[in-house]
């Protein structure tokens, strides 16, 4: 799925917990420590953030929450991929007393292996993502 999104979604307060989302990801994401420190404090924050959701978020909520961060990232100079609009959302799930999966693995697509990010719903599956189209998703980590 593409990394941004024309597609306006999700209500008002929604927009503003991705937009807030998205911010705390990208900040996390590029604190100047080395990557395994960095890792290790957005790791931590994730985990908050999954603590922080009181309950999960249903599929089709989840897919209008995935879909404000994408649009969000339009207005981003930078990279904002599947790391930071994954993270981006379940911080941001966080933010409105929700909770998602935040998952990195391999993305199993015809023919190249990629490593991935994803936000999933828990119990569920990914949110936002191509999974009828062949695209297999293996979580390797799950926060």
């Amino acid at each position: 799925m593409e990394a941004y999104s024309s597609a306006r979604t999700g209500t008002c307060g929604e927009r503003l917990a991705a937009a807030a989302g998205l911010a705390l990801a990208l900040v996390l994401l590029h604190l100047p420590f080395p990557d395994e420190v960095r890792f290790r404090y957005t790791v931590r924050a994730a985990r908050l953030a999954r603590r922080a959701g009181r309950r999960p978020l249903d599929a089709p909520r989840a897919e209008a929450l995935v879909g404000a961060v994408r649009h969000t990232t339009r207005l981003w100079p930078g990279r904002a991929a599947c790391m930071e609009t994954s993270l981006g959302a379940v911080l941001a799930g966080a933010l409105i007393g929700q909770r998602l999966n935040w998952c990195l693995g391999p993305r199993l697509s015809p023919p190249p292996v990629e490593y991935h990010a994803w936000a999933e719903v828990p119990g569920h599956g990914p949110v936002g993502e191509y999974t009828a189209a062949g695209w297999h998703h293996l979580t390797a980590l799950t926060i």
